[in-house]
């Protein structure tokens, strides 16, 4: 097979982030690994926060704030942000999940966000999330082995589904796990014995499904990445990358902050609706010494790049797409523009994106809606009118956003991670 030409290392690390991170919980428990790797500490938002320079995270249930100060700093610094998000649309346990008829055993759940729901079909599905304990803990849990399945009806008992096929979220997404009667609280003894804890410690949980087919290189010469939760996952990585890289910078504060809720609207106390991040931004200033004016000077000097997932044109569906903006994979990442601001880039946001990739070394491309296509939208538009910072929208271009599993060129998340690394070195 012929090598991709590019750092295949980057896109290795990814493939290992991915399949060890199915849930948000994950996602900022392994983040945190490799930000406490590079020198960063946790910081508890409970605490003072931290007045001597360096790396510090914080971890509000599947959010993740890291941020590095200068040495020597001045309160009024303004902050290079990079935002992503951490989770992804599935199928998540119900309160009361112990469901079944017909002599199988079943498991009852919601769908999370917009994901195509006839990708879960027929998938061997694991399961993954948070316990909450009776002590006041919180317990990660990570069945990885085949575990559920949504069975699809064989085609001798539906002939059309072929030509229309018709799912009810209440009854047809309900996964297997089993034959016999169901019982009440049995799907939580299990998942409580697998992370080593009493079921009767077991007081609330979080938890939701997942393909456990690995990522993988596709394509004849493997220009292709497929893999689960693409979107978000790629831009999280590479915004770790970036925030670690751009230790030593003194002319700006770099930040990340991967948020949880984006796909069902982000209006949580760990969204981007929230208040976390301008919390967060706020004492920085503050803790070191600054002024309500320091804290206006240093957010109206601040930049954010929001990076997610965005849409190749699909060689399938070419009339669903712009006919003058044909983003394609390993075409670099893409400069996501929409008049109403369902993306915030405007022309500002667009001359430093560009003057970012070029000193990246890294293509770049355009994305915009066909007018007959509503576009979908980020974190963008919540932090720029949230934080009331300027905002850029980018992402990699992708096939099969929502699925179960998705389709993104080899080379771009390691484009997109070395574009994001520039951004803290760009003069405004």
């Amino acid at each position: 097979m012929t090598e991709p030409r590019f750092d295949r290392t980057h896109t290795d690390d990814l493939m290992r982030f991915i399949q060890a991170s199915p849930s948000p919980y994950h996602a900022v428990a392994n983040a945190a690994k490799q930000l406490v790797t590079a020198g960063f500490t946790e910081t508890a938002e409970t605490d003072a926060f931290p007045t001597e320079p360096g790396g510090h995270y914080l971890i509000r249930g599947g959010t993740l704030v890291a941020w590095w100060v200068p040495d020597g700093a001045p309160a009024h610094t303004p902050f290079r942000i990079v935002g992503s998000h951490t989770d992804s649309p599935n199928l998540r346990i119900k309160p009361r999940p112990d469901t079944g008829r017909a002599g199988w055993r079943q498991v009852g759940i919601e769908v999370y966000g917009g994901p195509l729901w006839n990708s879960w079909l027929d998938r061997d599905l694991g399961l993954s999330g948070r316990l909450a304990l009776a002590d006041g803990s919180q317990r990660l849990v990570h069945i990885e082995q085949p575990f559920l399945r949504v069975p699809q009806l064989a085609i001798h008992l539906h002939r059309s589904t072929n030509e229309a096929l018709t799912l009810d979220p209440q009854t047809h997404l309900e996964p297997v796990w089993g034959l016999g009667t169901p019982t009440d609280g049995e799907l939580i003894a299990y998942v409580a014995k697998h992370a080593g804890v009493a079921a009767e410690d077991v007081l609330g949980w979080d938890l939701m499904t997942h393909d456990v087919q690995p990522p993988a290189y596709l394509g004849r010469d493997g220009e292709l990445l497929a893999a689960p939760r693409m979107d978000n996952l790629v831009s999280v990585h590479a915004s770790v990358a970036a925030v670690i890289s751009a230790v030593g910078n003194g002319d700006s504060i770099p930040v990340m902050v991967a948020n949880d809720h984006e796909e069902i609207g982000s209006k949580s106390d760990t969204g981007a609706e929230g208040p976390l991040l301008l919390t967060v931004l706020r004492r920085l200033v503050h803790s070191r010494g600054g002024s309500y004016d320091d804290e206006a000077r240093a957010l109206a000097g601040s930049f954010c790049i929001s990076a997610d997932m965005g849409h190749a044109v699909h060689p399938n569906y070419p009339e669903k797409h712009e006919p003058n903006h044909q983003p394609v994979p390993n075409g670099g990442p893409m400069l996501k523009v929409n008049a109403t601001q369902r993306y915030t880039t405007d022309a500002n946001g667009r001359a430093l994106f560009a003057t970012t990739c070029e000193k990246a070394g890294v293509p770049w491309q355009i994305f915009v809606s066909n007018n007959r296509q509503p576009c979908g939208s980020t974190i963008g538009p919540s932090t720029a009118a949230g934080v009331g910072i300027r905002t850029v929208d980018i992402g990699v271009a992708a096939l099969s956003m929502h699925s179960a599993r998705e389709l993104c060129g080899a080379a771009d998340p390691y484009l997109l991670a070395s574009c994001l690394a520039a951004f803290s070195k760009v003069e405004l």
